[in-house]
């Protein structure tokens, strides 16, 4: 008994999820700056928060997003996986 089902991904989803991490890592290193900016224990309590809130949403977006993605190119039926995969060369 299978605990995970194979489901291809359109490829449109494919491609918008792999345009889609450029933002999400974007996000982190803005996210990222902002809490090394505020590093005063006096100013910046609630932004700090705020952007230590961003940071770590943005990290779970792109492992969900990088687990689709894997879990995607490793299913060898799959044609779009198949077309979609870079060579390596």
């Amino acid at each position: 008994m299978a605990l995970v089902k194979r489901v291809a991904l359109a490829p449109r989803a494919v491609r918008q999820f792999r345009r889609v991490r450029s933002v999400y890592v974007a996000g982190m290193l803005l996210s990222a700056l902002t809490l090394l900016s505020y590093n005063d224990a006096d100013t910046g309590g609630r932004q700090t928060a705020i952007a230590g809130v961003f940071l770590v949403v943005f990290a779970g977006l792109l492992t969900l997003t990088t687990v689709q993605l894997w879990r995607h190119g490793r299913t060898k039926h799959c044609s779009t996986a198949k077309r979609l995969t870079r060579l390596s060369i």
